[in-house]
Order: C-alpha cells, then sequence, then structure tokens
C-alpha cells in the first residue's frame, strides 16, 4: 500500500529515539516524517516551524471572518461608546 508522505526527509522510530534533536536537525527547519515500518506515523516539526503554522492558520480564520462582515451593513460607533 502506498502513503502519501508530506516531507523530504525521513527518519524511522529507532533513529527518533536514538537522536531526537538530531533528527529535527536532520529536517534543516522543515518537517521530518517519522515512518513506523514504512509507513508514516507522524511529522516532527521544528518549533519555529509550527508557530509559522499556527500563525498562517489564525490568519485564514481572521479572514473567514472579515470577508463574512465584509458584506454587512456598517455600524456608527462613537469612541464613547466603545
Amino acid at each position: 500500500m502506498s502513503h502519501l508522505v508530506l516531507a523530504e526527509t525521513a527518519a524511522s522510530v529507532s533513529e527518533l529515539k536514538r537522536d531526537p534533536m538530531g533528527t529535527v536537525a536532520a529536517g534543516e527547519g522543515f518537517p521530518v516524517v517519522i515512518l513506523n515500518r514504512n509507513e508514516p506515523a507522524f511529522y516532527c516539526i521544528p518549533a519555529l516551524a509550527y508557530e509559522a503554522l499556527m500563525d498562517r492558520l489564525e490568519d485564514i480564520e481572521l479572514n473567514e471572518i472579515a470577508d463574512a462582515r465584509a458584506s454587512q451593513a456598517e455600524i456608527s460607533v462613537t469612541i464613547n461608546e466603545l
């Protein structure tokens, strides 16, 4: 059975156990797919990449909210009402 692998670097669970930080470093800042019996088990990503991913997801969610509100009528508010 074939599997989609979404990383350029792969490592086994055994390699990850032996040298966790070396496994992450092997990805050079990009995700590393961790294989269990030659099947993707999970992806290991550096903290900076994860933070960037979370920021991007938040931006997408906020854009969806802004797009939904763009068609609504404008509301007039004074500074004292805030």
